[in-house]
């Protein structure tokens, strides 16, 4: 069964680069497969260039989902670091 969680970006720049690089790097940490639905697409979370294409702007509602052996820990962790803004702010 897979996790998920439903959240909106909320630091000011949305994902740019560095966000993106930070949320890449912490997806490929699980064995989950990890992706990313906002605006009627479905990416890879652990593709930065997936990522970059899809626009993430400050307001725009993201679905985190993972299905694998550590599922949960990967929705969790994500989570985590969106509601944290990146450390941007």
């Amino acid at each position: 069964m897979a996790a998920e969680a439903t959240l909106t970006i909320e630091n000011k720049t949305g994902i740019h680069a560095r966000p993106a690089s930070i949320f890449v790097q912490t997806a490929t940490k699980f064995k989950s497969k990890v992706q990313i639905e906002a605006k009627g697409k479905k990416v890879d979370a652990k593709s930065i260039l997936m990522i970059m294409s899809m626009g993430l702007v400050k307001g725009t509602e993201i679905k985190i989902l993972a299905d694998g052996p550590d599922e949960a820990d990967a929705v969790n962790a994500l989570k985590e670091l969106v509601e944290s803004k990146f450390g941007e702010e």
